[in-house]
Parts: structure tokens; C-alpha cells; sequence
């Protein structure tokens, strides 16, 4: 049995989502395949439970400081009750997207869906082919495991939300956010953690000053470190599993996690029955619209391995949709995109890293460092750290970059100004509100330093 549609979206995540229903809102005839959940990685199995796990570690600091504010507390965590209501907040979320989509009138087929042709797509488990005049791939990512012997004993962040108990320990291999994340929630609900990474410092390509920070504020939290070597193998252990590294260390944990990169999930698409042409690393290859070397078939989100953030496979479905429904063609800008780090402490970073701005031009740098005002009736030694770079002479805003308490908050606001192209003088102009860590963004009188033609100015 042969059906003909105006659309056929294969994957019901975030991008995917968003495009079938402003599809139909144009009048296309539209269908959804997902053969998982509806709401995708990040919704399932991504941002929404990561946040929710994120909150959960961060009580025990606040009950740490409680008693400098009078508060006496004696308190006990349960991670069957977190685990219970995170499914039960992911059910009602995962509803809300069936619901709307129901709701514009898009077919929502559970099944996996495998592209026969330009214009075809066959539903694996059920006897029909779905014509469709054209196609959209959204089929995001997935964890990526490395090939060593024993890699099956280990978890990656789509197990670590479905974990039946807490181990003791953890090993978490990775240096990017999703590594250390997650090594900040871990150990935040007492479980004895460390990291190791193959580089020399965490999240490679941020500023400087907020990796050195975060790196800091990890260790204060009880952290270990691993730097340059990464496992070599896995064995089953005692009550656990045994770590061999690449540099002769030999260690065991209660659990590993490997958070070292996703991968586009094009494997088993069909993609090359129809000419789809992939990227070396694997992703759908596509141009600025979203569309790719075959006409009637586009891709957004992950799986075309641009930006893997949530926001951006939105905007991409509805740029598609744009372009293809509305005859008003739209490409994303990816060039200047906020992004918040939910570690512990909290990243939120845009623009410019120091190092990148002053390859760019002549610069102007100003920093403040501070202990965040929760802490100061305690002992608490942390520091805030929020940066500003800038053209030199107080020109446009190139970066910014905020760590600590509510830093994700922030940056999201100013991603508005930046946006806008503002400049120092604008950033000036604005009335600080006191007593808030954001007003150091606003009150920079002079640049801690410079730098000109490259060099930083003594």
C-alpha cells in the first residue's frame, strides 16, 4: 500500500517536531515517524532530565551553607523518588508533544522509517510505503562508545537517566560539557567521582579563565582529575569495573560513563538508496537552507553535525519549512549562538574566547572575579568570574563569558544586545540592579588589560 504526502519526517525530536507542525499549518499533508519517544534526545533522554538531575545535586551545597543563614537541616536523598518523578515529568512533556502535533493535524507513525528513494520511505515493521513529495531527515545522535574491549560494561548518558541504584564511584571519560555535567551531578549526589580526559584541561575551545575556573570549582566539589590518557580497556571487577588507562593506571569504579562525543544516526536510513550524500564523519551533508545534493530531501538538527543544540534544530525546522512552504527562503545563523554549560559551578558563555578576539583585532579585556553573595556568611571560597571582551576603545561586545550561579540565565540575555551588535557604551548605558552578579556586566569602568596586534599589552 503506497500513501502520498506533502512531507514525511523521519524523527521526532525537537527540529523534526517543529517542522511537521508549521508544515501543516501551511495546508502540506503531513507525517512523523519516530520509532522510539516523541520529544527526542533532548526531551527524553537529554537537556530536560540532565536539568532536573542538575538541580538535584545542587541541594546538598545549598544545605552546606544553610547553617551560615540559621538553618539547621539533617537531609536524606532518595534516587528512586528523583528517578520516579523525572519519568513522570518526561511522560507528561513527551504527551504534550503528541498533543500538538495532534492537534495541527500530523500523522504520527511509530516505526522506524527507511528512505527507498527521492521520494519514498518504506515503514520497516508495517506493510506500507509512504509517497512524499518531500522528505526531512531528523533523526539526531547518539552517544559514541570507543572500540575497546569491555566498552559494553560501560554506560553513556542515555543509561545514566535510567540507572536502577547510584554506584559509589564513577569514571566519566570526556572533557566536553556533557562530561562534566554530568561528573557535577554525580558527585553532587554523593558518589565519589572522576574525570579523565585525553587533553590537558576540559572543554576545549571555551575561554581560557572559565575552564581554569570551572576545573577549580570541580576540585573544590571533590572531583579527581585524570588528564592525558583515556581507558584502554574495561574488565568486570569485584562489586564494580576495572579501568585501564593508556598511561599504566589501573583503577576501579562502581560505574563508567563515556561521554566522548555523539554521532549522527544515519546508519540504516536508507540514505544511500536515494544518492544522499554524507560528510566524512558520517553526518547528511547539507547547504545553508538544509537541503542536500537530493531535491525533494532536507536535514536539520544533529544529524547533519552543524551545531547539536536544541534551539538551532528548531530554528532549522522552521527555516526548512520557510523555504520550502512558504517560498521564503531562511538559513540559520550559527555564527553567534549563547550557550550554558550546567556544571557545577554553571557556565554561560557567547562570542569570542580571549584568544580568538585577539587574532581578530585589537582588544579590550575586562574581568571581574568575586565570591557570589550566597557565600559570603560562610567560608565558602568560591569565586565568580564574569568576562567581557571588546573592540579596543570601548568598540562592539565580541564575547562574554560568565561562571557561576546563574550564569545560563544571563548569558541569554545578553545574547539580545550582542545580537543587536551592541557596544561597550550601550552595555554602559544600562542601570545596573544591586546587589546582583549581573551588574558587573554593566559597571566595567576601565579594561583589566589589552591587547594589540595580537599580543597582550604590559
Amino acid at each position: 500500500m503506497t500513501e502520498a504526502y506533502d512531507l514525511v519526517v523521519i524523527g521526532a525530536g525537537s527540529g523534526g517536531v517543529r517542522a511537521a507542525r508549521m508544515a501543516s499549518s501551511h495546508g502540506a499533508r503531513v507525517a512523523i515517524i519516530e520509532e522510539y519517544r516523541v520529544g527526542g534526545t533532548c526531551v527524553i533522554r537529554g537537556c530536560v532530565p540532565k536539568k532536573l538531575f542538575v538541580y538535584a545535586s545542587r541541594f546538598s551545597e545549598v544545605f552546606d551553607i544553610a547553617g551560615s543563614f540559621g538553618w539547621s537541616v539533617d537531609a536524606s536523598f532518595d534516587w528512586a523518588t528523583l528517578l520516579a518523578n523525572k519519568n513522570k515529568e518526561i511522560d507528561r512533556l513527551e504527551n504534550a508533544y503528541v498533543s500538538t502535533l495532534e492537534k495541527w493535524d500530523v500523522e504520527i507513525i511509530r516505526d522506524r522509517g527507511v528512505i527507498e528513494g527521492p521520494n519514498a520511505v518504506r515503514l520497516k515493521n508495517a506493510d506500507r510505503v509512504l509517497e512524499a513529495k518531500h522528505i526531512l531527515v531528523a533523526t539526531g545522535g547518539h552517544p559514541f562508545k570507543p572500540a575497546i574491549q569491555g566498552a559494553d560494561l560501560a554506560i553513556t548518558s542515555n543509561e545514566a537517566f535510567h540507572l536502577e541504584t547510584l554506584p559509589d564511584s564513577i569514571l566519566i571519560e570526556g572533557g566536553g560539557y556533557i562530561a562534566v555535567e554530568f561528573a557535577g551531578i554525580f558527585a553532587g549526589l554523593g558518589v565519589k567521582t572522576t574525570l579523565a580526559y585525553r587533553g590537558d584541561r576540559i572543554l576545549r575551545g571555551f575561554d581560557d579563565d572559565m575552564r581554569v575556573g570551572l576545573e577549580e570549582g570541580m576540585r573544590s566539589r571533590g572531583i579527581n582529575f585524570i588528564y592525558n590518557a583515556c581507558t584502554e580497556r574495561l574488565e568486570q571487577a569485584d562489586k564494580g569495573i576495572r579501568a585501564i588507562f593508556s598511561d599504566g593506571q589501573d583503577h576501579r569504579y562502581g560505574a563508567v560513563m563515556y561521554a566522548t562525543g555523539r554521532v549522527p544516526n544515519t546508519m540504516g536510513l536508507g540514505l544511500e538508496n536515494a544518492g544522499v550524500q554524507l560528510t566524512p564523519r558520517g553526518a547528511v551533508a547539507v547547504d545553508k537552507f538544509s537541503a542536500t545534493n537530493v531535491a525533494s530531501i532536507h536535514a536539520v538538527g544533529d544529524v547533519t553535525d552543524r551545531v547539536a543544540l536544541t534551539p538551532i534544530a528548531i530554528r532549522e525546522g522552521a527555516a526548512f519549512v520557510e523555504t520550502i512552504f512558504n517560498s521564503n527562503p531562511t538559513a540559520v545563523d550559527h555564527s553567534l549562538i549563547p550557550t550554558a554549560v550546567f556544571s557545577e559551578p554553571e557556565l554561560g558563555v557567547l562570542g569570542l574566547t580571549e584568544a580568538q578576539a585577539a587574532m581578530v583585532c585589537d582588544i579590550d579585556v575586562y574581568v571581574a572575579r568575586f565570591r557570589p553573595m550566597m557565600n559570603t556568611l560562610s567560608d565558602k571560597p568560591e569565586r565568580m568570574v564574569l568576562k567581557l571582551i571588546t573592540e579596543k576603545g570601548g568598540g562592539k561586545v565580541l564575547g562574554c563569558h560568565i561562571l557561576g550561579p546563574g550564569a545560563g540565565e544571563m548569558i541569554q540575555l545578553v545574547a539580545i544586545p550582542m545580537a543587536m551588535g551592541a557596544n561597550k557604551a550601550d552595555f554602559d548605558r544600562a542601570v545596573a540592579v544591586h546587589p546582583t552578579a549581573a551588574e558587573e556586566l554593566v559597571t566595567f569602568k576601565a579594561p583589566n588589560y589589552t591587547y594589540t596586534n595580537g599580543e597582550k599589552d604590559l
